[in-house]
């Protein structure tokens, strides 16, 4: 896998270029994130395109990556609207061929989204507080 073109793909990703997730996944590639999972280069292309429906100003920033021949680690950013960020973690698993063959995304859900709704938010905030050691 070419490590920097892949970077550059998802830096880079437009409703357009979505159509080009083939070069890069395998065709039964897996993806998980904390809402859903697929099978299939379809189905992830079709969370992506879905992506740029439902969000403002989609946008990925990859701070750090960690690899070798078989799997990497990518740190991002996921930027969106007016200044909102969400922190998370690829894990890439690659086939044979040097695409994807698995893809899992880490990132907190309540921490990063849910507590940045109003009254969820103050809600999650207090019971993360009260947990606190």
């Amino acid at each position: 896998m070419d490590l920097d073109a892949l970077v550059r793909f998802y830096q880079e990703l437009t409703p357009a270029s979505v159509a080009r997730f083939p070069e890069f996944y395998a065709e039964d590639a897996w993806f998980k994130d904390p809402f859903q999972e697929v099978r299939g280069v379809a189905a992830i292309q079709r969370i992506f395109a879905h992506m740029f429906r439902q969000v403002e100003e989609p946008r990925f920033v990859v701070g750090e990556r960690l690899a070798d021949d078989r799997s990497a680690m990518l740190v991002w950013e996921f930027r969106y609207g007016r200044g909102q960020c969400i922190r998370g973690v690829s894990h890439l698993r690659f086939a044979a061929d040097g695409r994807i063959a698995y893809h899992r995304d880490y990132w907190d859900a309540a921490e990063e989204l849910y507590e940045k709704l109003p009254v969820l938010g103050i809600l999650l905030r207090r019971l993360r507080r009260a947990l606190a050691a």
